[in-house]
């Protein structure tokens, strides 16, 4: 049984732990409503994006640009997001173990874009090959910081390195949820679930092929951006579900040794008065 004075310095401590995952998930929430306004509203813009590009394919065809060409190749490019630091619960695990589980069920020439650092030193546990290494994009990511990845990738593809890219991410579905999900980001495959009116019945200026050399790389750091904006949506609501598991923990724990506390104390109390006792007795 532990002393009195252990118990303390355990209650004490777990109060200052449950001090810093609160203080942990209120950062966490601050920061989740900006990046879930960020996402929800780049969504639209990704989609409408993928429409045009759909409605200036179906005019050329879908081999008038490298980007667009289907090949036979089995050299596969996983660009895999994570985070680069902890305490964001199941996140980057569900992120590592999907990824995981599609290199062990398409069996090839795999090579992987480690973007966090979490991603990147499971990866390396698991003796996949990372082709580069990118540290996440932090709380506030802007265009213009995903277009080198985008660049990267884009050029990887074009000098015949990969034959196939696809993008990892944790896709934001509620401050509950985030589901991994995997999109072939090359070739590029336009939308057929489109709205918009049939391409034929625009006129392109100065004509659909310029139109088209100009909208794929947008179309391609479009679509990173996204990615990179639900990985960062997912980081904080994960973050801060965590940690109000936690806080919510180091209550229980809290009760459970104040409970214990009061148990050895009465007990030595107990004892004292029954030597008190024992020794009047014996006087």
């Amino acid at each position: 049984m532990p002393s009195q004075r252990e118990i303390r310095r355990r209650i004490a401590s777990v109060r200052n732990i449950k001090q810093i995952t609160r203080a942990m998930q209120f950062v966490a929430a601050s920061k989740l409503k900006r990046a879930q306004d960020a996402t929800l509203a780049a969504r639209p813009y990704s989609e409408k994006l993928d429409e045009v590009l759909a409605d200036v394919a179906s005019v050329l065809g879908g081999e008038t640009h490298p980007l667009l060409a289907k090949r036979e190749g089995n050299a596969r490019c996983l660009v895999v997001f994570t985070t680069d630091r902890p305490l964001a619960g199941a996140l980057n695990a569900n992120v590592v173990r999907f990824a995981g589980h599609e290199i062990a069920e398409h069996q090839g020439d795999v090579t992987v874009v480690a973007v966090g650092r979490k991603g990147r030193d499971a990866l390396r546990r698991l003796r996949v090959p990372i082709a580069a290494f990118l540290p996440n994009f932090g709380d506030r990511p802007a265009f213009a910081d995903v277009l080198p990845l985008a660049r990267l990738i884009t050029d990887d593809f074009l000098s015949g390195t990969y034959d196939r890219v696809d993008l990892v991410y944790p896709q934001f579905v509620s401050t509950l949820t985030q589901r991994p999900v995997l999109e072939t980001l090359l070739p590029i495959h336009p939308s057929e679930d489109t709205h918009g009116i049939p391409g034929n019945q625009f006129i392109f200026e100065p004509n659909p092929g310029a139109v088209l050399e100009q909208l794929v790389p947008r179309y391609v750091a479009v679509r990173v951006y996204q990615a990179v904006l639900e990985s960062a949506a997912s980081e904080q609501s994960s973050r801060m579900v965590a940690m109000r598991n936690a806080t919510e923990n180091a209550e229980e724990l809290i009760d459970d040794l104040t409970l214990t506390y009061n148990k050895v104390r009465q007990a030595n109390i107990t004892r004292e008065m029954i030597e008190i006792a024992s020794g009047a007795e014996a006087s």
